[in-house]
């Protein structure tokens, strides 16, 4: 299958301006706060501080934005979980906004612990308070050990902790042990997530897409907006990648933010952007859909060196 047109101003297509790969060029790196999520646990985990400065945000739009509009170099936000699968404010932001570009993703063990302040047993909890991917990952241990208690959301897994520390009452967070740490709460129970497995994917974004002259595995997410929901609209993008012999790894659909019914695709492939195979299917998208956007082409994320437990 060949396009008459090139497709490159169809394609929203970021270019990179760092000497080297992100974050390793980034001087300043946001996560979702407060201090002692599991973001800032995998960035930790992950890249050196030295001459970096780590900054908090409130929310993962605030994180996104912060990218966006050039307050931080790159950030580090959650996508998606082996159990609870993606995590939507991140998918949806990203596809909205233009500017930003996933550069790398990291692969993050997660393991949960019941936290609360110095003397607080588990026959005491009356709540426990997290993060709701968080709550979801334990519930089977909950309803188990804590059956009938309330469980409260959190914005996050630190803003929890940080809240259980402060109160008088005797509740429980489910985080880490570098939010137990900064808040001084002990570990009650450690390891209550329901799959002990359980990890998250976790990517760097930036402005810009970085050198793609890594000798491993890539990975390119795009997004694709149909023109109308009519029989074989799908098939219209999947084509392109089979023709091709291009692997996905995910596909899934979201709202498109406008009207009820409507849908964009978020499609994950095997390969670089540059790499001919993908360069050619997406030239040919960007001639059949009315909106064809590169969220990232990356290395395929890895455990981090010093996973914490």
């Amino acid at each position: 299958m060949s396009c008459s047109q090139s497709g490159e101003d169809a394609i929203l297509w970021p270019v990179s301006t760092y000497p080297q790969p992100l974050p390793l060029a980034a001087r300043t790196v946001g996560f979702l706060g407060p201090r002692g999520t599991f973001g800032e646990e995998c960035l930790r985990s992950t890249v050196d501080e030295d001459g970096r400065e780590f900054i908090p945000f409130a929310s993962h739009e605030d994180t996104i934005e912060a990218v966006s509009t050039g307050e931080v170099d790159c950030a580090i936000v959650a996508i998606e979980n082996s159990i609870e699968g993606s995590v939507p404010v991140t998918v949806d932001a990203l596809a909205q906004v233009a500017n930003v570009q996933i550069v790398r993703e990291v692969r993050h063990p997660i393991r949960h612990s019941l936290l609360a302040r110095p003397g607080v047993t588990l026959d005491q909890i009356t709540k426990v308070v997290s993060h709701p991917h968080a709550n979801a990952q334990c519930r089977a241990w909950l309803r188990r050990n804590l059956p009938g208690r309330e469980v409260e959301a959190a914005n996050s897994t630190a803003s929890a902790v940080e809240r259980v520390a402060k109160s008088s009452e005797p509740w429980a967070a489910i985080g880490n042990g570098l939010a137990a740490t900064i808040y001084g709460c002990e570990v009650v129970e450690a390891d209550i997530e329901d799959h002990k497995d359980n990890e998250t994917r976790f990517v760097f974004l930036a402005r810009q897409r970085e050198r793609q002259d890594w000798f491993e595995p890539y990975k390119t997410s795009v997004v694709c907006e149909i023109i109308k929901d009519q029989p074989g609209a799908l098939l219209l993008i999947l084509q392109e990648f089979t023709f091709r012999y291009i692997n996905l790894t995910k596909i899934e659909s979201r709202p498109s933010k406008r009207r009820l019914g409507d849908y964009i695709f978020l499609i994950d492939i095997e390969g670089k952007v540059t790499d001919a195979p993908v360069a050619d299917a997406l030239r040919c998208l960007s001639c059949k859909l009315p909106r064809l956007a590169v969220l990232g082409s990356y290395p395929v994320g890895k455990l981090p060196r010093a996973a914490s437990r």
